[in-house]
């Protein structure tokens, strides 16, 4: 892919960026993610954060953030990562998808120098800020693509962990193999947005490709980390019910049947007019997860009931949500079903 055309002014904080190889001319290729853009001198690739200067690829968001805040880790969303918990979360510029539904366009589709609400904070600055507060698991790596800030992510997860913290990233999955396995081990939980089981829907609404997100998810779930995953579903474009079989089964057959499955719905956002899912929909979509998978919830819409947890060996009601209040009075200290006894699968206390 060739690079996009942008000038950046002068940025102290640039900082070499890893994953790339050097080409005739001083043009390179960029390897972090499955686009290996090709980019020239002066130019950046499709990102818009990673910019070739005289043959030495560079980023502009190292130690550069546009938003930090205190989440429920119910937000991420993460229902089974140490549920009823908060997490600091950070979120940078750019995105290597370009998605026409973007919920969080005005930082994911931007230039960094662009964004006026950019501000500097190191990677000490924020692992001492997040150890600091009270109740804190950890830091999230959110709000836009945390890929794109690979090195700043890489650098700040090490640096957590010297704090006892945990790390957590929400990701669309767009990465290569070699970047992914490198920041693992560091990377206690993902929630990957899964947006269709189409390569055609990646392609055409995405600007993407769906086998390197399906070869991720696989990746982290024969890791150590925590994995949950994000299903928008978008009425027209996403949501034939033969395809959504497919990925259940999918799912099912190669993450096995103890992975969260969050089925959010869509409202209008960024490019797309598209009326809201109905929530019939939703409702059908659930249920049909449920005969596959053993914790599936709905987001967007409030159905507490289905928003909670369930033991998948007897039923019992062991986490009840109503959006961000969380009750665990079902689940004992260490992840057993109060009223069986039953040790939950795919559950972190």
């Amino acid at each position: 892919m060739p690079g996009l055309f942008h000038k950046f002014g002068k940025n102290k904080n640039m900082k070499e960026a890893l994953f790339y190889k050097s080409l005739p001319d001083k043009v390179v290729q960029c390897r972090l993610c499955p686009k290996f853009c090709r980019i020239n001198p002066g130019d950046t690739g499709n990102c818009m954060v990673r910019e070739n200067q005289n043959g030495k690829l560079y980023t502009h968001v190292y130690d550069k953030i546009s938003a930090i805040n205190i989440d429920p880790v119910e937000k991420k969303p993460l229902f089974h990562f140490y549920p009823g918990k908060q997490i600091l979360s950070i979120g940078g510029i750019g995105c290597n998808f370009h998605c026409s539904f973007c919920q969080n366009y005005s930082i994911s589709q931007c230039l960094p120098s662009d964004y006026s609400l950019l501000k500097d904070m190191t990677v000490q600055e924020i692992a001492g800020q997040a150890a600091r507060i009270k109740n804190n698991i950890g830091i999230a790596y959110t709000y836009n693509e945390p890929f794109t800030f690979y090195e700043f992510m890489a650098d700040l997860s090490r640096e957590a962990k010297k704090f006892g913290l945990k790390n957590v990233v929400v990701s669309n999955g767009f990465i290569n193999e070699d970047p992914l396995k490198k920041i693992l081990p560091f990377i206690d939980a993902f929630n990957i947005d899964l947006k269709s089981f189409s390569d055609r829907f990646y392609m055409k609404y995405s600007k993407g490709k769906l086998l390197p997100v399906l070869k991720t998810i696989k990746t982290i779930a024969e890791s150590n980390a925590h994995l949950e995953i994000t299903f928008l579903i978008i009425p027209g474009l996403n949501d034939d019910p033969r395809e959504f079989e497919d990925m259940l089964s999918w799912i099912s057959g190669n993450l096995g049947k103890n992975v969260p499955l969050h089925l959010s719905r869509y409202f209008p956002q960024y490019k797309l007019t598209t009326e809201a899912t109905p929530e019939e929909t939703m409702v059908r979509f659930y249920r049909m997860a449920r005969e596959k998978i053993n914790y599936v919830f709905l987001g967007n819409v409030h159905t507490p009931d289905k928003a909670n947890t369930y033991c998948p060996f007897c039923g019992y009601e062991v986490i009840s949500r109503d959006r961000y209040l969380v009750n665990t009075k079902g689940l004992s200290d260490s992840c057993t079903c109060l009223n069986c006894g039953a040790k939950l699968p795919g559950i972190i206390c």
